[in-house]
């Protein structure tokens, strides 16, 4: 075995203790969301125990990161990210190009929106999340139940997506945010 992969292997264990403290969670705690024995995970992250897949997969999985994240692997391949935006239909009223910064099906989705004038009324809508976005440039208009926000750039919002909400251009042009999206009501860590 090489160096570089032993230290790698060396490095998983301490790794995945930091990563289970970080996130405030008890050995317990871990094993319960994972199905794995705390002393499985003990001698785990001690490095008494070799990291394999069938344990490392449900980490992962519990943890909501990709595999390479989780045990700290270097980077492989081309590391240009090549961003495709699209444009989404009115749904709510208003057009908007999207670029996609995360590609994680099912977990907290990250991208950059420019929002377009919208070309009729707003329609508020609900559906299931937590939605948070941070204003890059233009003033957003941000309606929430019976409550009408105006944000400017620099500003933030943050609330749950089954309340009746609508946001796009408070003027007749584009903006664009930040927008972070949990499908299961996640939202981004405090900070």
């Amino acid at each position: 075995m090489d160096l570089a992969l032993a230290q790698l292997l060396d490095g998983i264990g301490p790794r995945l203790r930091r990563i289970r403290q970080d996130r405030g969670l008890t050995l317990e705690d871990l094993g319960t969301a994972t199905g794995l024995s705390v002393s499985t995970l003990s001698r785990l992250e001690s490095g008494k125990r070799r990291p394999t897949l069938d344990l490392l997969i449900p980490l992962a999985r519990t943890h909501r990161m990709a595999l390479e994240h989780l045990i700290g692997a270097p980077p492989t391949g081309d590391p240009r990210v090549h961003l495709t935006p699209h444009r989404t239909e009115p749904r709510t009223g208003n057009p908007s190009v999207v670029v996609p910064l995360t590609a994680y099906p099912g977990r907290l989705q990250v991208f950059k929106q420019i929002l377009g004038p919208s070309p009729g009324p707003p329609r508020q809508v609900t559906h299931p999340g937590h939605a948070w976005f941070y204003v890059l440039s233009g003033d957003v208009r941000l309606l929430l139940s019976d409550r009408e926000l105006l944000l400017h750039p620099g500003d933030t919002a943050d609330f749950d997506t089954a309340e009746p909400h609508w946001f796009g251009p408070a003027t007749d042009r584009p903006t664009e945010i930040l927008h972070l999206y949990g499908p299961h009501g996640d939202r981004p860590p405090p900070g």
